[in-house]
C-alpha cells in the first residue's frame, strides 16, 4: 500500500506570490519546508522563505548577508575557468561553494488547519558566521510552554543545526550551533524520555557510508551525545539515495512515531514512516516498506526543484495528523493521514494485539 495522503483541496496554500520579498530587488522563488505548532488556539507555519536576485547577464550571483547582518549580492563573471556550476541552488567560483538564493523564516497564521495569513516581514533571518547564507527548514516543539526551533544554519563554513527558543512568538533566545556541520534535519523529541531529552539527525555530504538517519540525547538541549545510526539507505527501494528526519516524534501508545524523507538515485523525495521504541527510541520497531506519500500532483512534479514532496512539521488531533509540506521546494501544500492507518497498513503493527 502506498500514497495514503488525503491532500488540501486548495493545494497549494501557500506559493511564492503570495510573499512579499524582504530584500529590495530579489524575488520570492521558493516558499517550502515549514514547521508547525499550535499557539493560541491557531495553527503556525514557521515558512523558509528563498529569495534571489534577479538573472543578470554574464554573471553569477551569490547573497550573503554581511557581518552588519544586511545582504549583499556577490557578483561572478561567467567564466568557466573559475565557476563550477553545480546544480540550481548552489555554484563553485574558485574552488569557493556560494548559494544563488537565501532564506529566512516568516510566520504563516490559520484558524482552520487549511486557510493561512502569511505575516509580512520576516521573523528570523540569518545571524552570524554560521548563518551568512542564510537559515532554512525550522522544525518546532513546545516542551513547558517554552517553544524550541531547530533549523538548519548555512555558511561557507557548511550546514549545520542552530536551536532558538521564544514562549510568545515575539522574544527569541538563541542557543547556537547545537550540532556542527556537516548535518541538517534536526528533529527533538516532544518530551524527555527518563530524565534525557533525545534528538533525530541527519549528518550529510559524507564521502564513506551515506545520507543516514542517527539519533541522539542529551540532558539540557544544547549538549548532545550517545551519538547512534538508527536507519540507513536500503538499495532498490525509494529511498536508496538518502534518507532523513521530518517533523518531530509523534508519541503513541505503540511507540514514537517518525513520518521521514527518502530520495532515490533520480532525486524523487517521497514520505515514509519509522517506529521507535517508547523507552528506548535508539530502537527501530518497524520501517515502511513503501512511501506513504509520493509526488504525483503537477504542484509536486513540477516546480524549481520538481518530484519533492519534503515534510519537517506537522500537528495531530487524535487519529487525524495533518502534514505541512513542500512540494517540488517551490509551494507549502497540506495533507491529512490516519496515524493508525501508517501503524496498521504502512508499518505492520499489530495494534489488535497491543496490551
Amino acid at each position: 500500500m502506498t500514497d495514503i495522503a488525503k491532500r488540501f483541496a486548495n493545494n497549494p496554500i501557500i506559493s511564492p506570490n503570495d510573499i512579499n520579498p524582504s530584500i529590495d530587488g530579489f524575488d520570492v522563488i521558493g516558499v517550502l519546508n515549514p514547521g508547525a505548532f499550535r499557539f493560541n488556539n491557531q495553527i503556525g507555519l514557521l515558512i523558509r522563505v528563498a529569495e534571489a536576485p534577479p538573472v543578470l547577464d554574464g554573471f553569477v550571483q551569490a547573497p550573503v548577508i554581511d557581518r552588519d547582518n544586511t545582504v549583499k549580492t556577490l557578483k561572478f563573471p561567467d567564466d568557466p575557468q573559475f565557476l563550477t556550476l553545480k546544480e540550481s541552488r548552489l555554484f563553485s567560483y574558485n574552488g569557493k561553494t556560494y548559494l544563488t538564493s537565501i532564506s529566512h523564516l516568516r510566520l504563516a497564521w490559520s484558524e482552520d488547519e487549511i486557510h493561512f495569513k502569511v505575516e509580512k516581514e520576516p521573523l528570523l533571518m540569518g545571524n552570524g558566521q554560521y548563518e551568512s547564507f542564510g537559515i532554512e527548514d525550522c522544525r518546532v516543539i513546545n516542551i513547558d510552554d517554552i517553544f524550541y526551533l531547530t533549523y538548519t544554519a548555512v555558511s561557507e563554513k557548511g550546514f549545520c543545526v542552530g536551536l532558538i527558543s521564544t514562549k510568545d512568538w515575539y522574544n527569541f533566545e538563541r542557543w547556537g550551533i547545537i550540532f556542527p556541520p556537516p548535518n541538517k534535519n534536526t528533529a527533538i523529541f516532544p518530551c524527555k524520555i527518563d530524565d534525557y531529552y533525545y534528538a533525530l539527525h541527519r549528518p550529510s555530504g559524507v564521502v564513506i557510508g551515506g545520507n543516514y538517519i542517527w539519533i541522539a540525547k542529551s540532558i539540557d538541549l544544547k549538549h548532545w551525545g550517545n551519538y547512534e545510526c538508527i536507519a540507513v539507505t536500503r538499495p532498490g527501494k525509494w529511498d536508496s539515495c538518502g534518507i532523513g528526519p521530518g517533523a518531530p516524534p509523534i508519541k503513541t501508545e505503540y511507540g514514537w512515531l517518525e513520518i521521514y524523507h527518502g530520495t532515490d538515485k533520480n532525486n524523487r523525495y517521497c514520505l515514509g514512516a519509522l517506529l521507535l521504541d517508547l523507552k528506548n527510541p535508539f530502537k527501530v520497531v518497524a520501517r515502511s516498506e513503501e512511501p506513504i506519500m509520493e509526488p504525483t500532483m503537477s504542484y509536486e512534479t513540477e516546480g524549481f526543484f520538481g518530484n519533492v514532496v519534503f515534510t519537517n512539521g506537522c500537528v495531530y488531533d487524535g487519529d487525524i495528523l495533518t502534514v505541512y509540506y513542500g512540494a517540488s521546494d517551490e509551494y507549502i501544500c497540506g495533507a491529512k493521514f490516519s496515524i493508525k492507518e501508517i501503524l496498521t497498513e504502512s508499518l505492520k503493527v499489530p495494534t489488535t494485539n497491543h496490551r
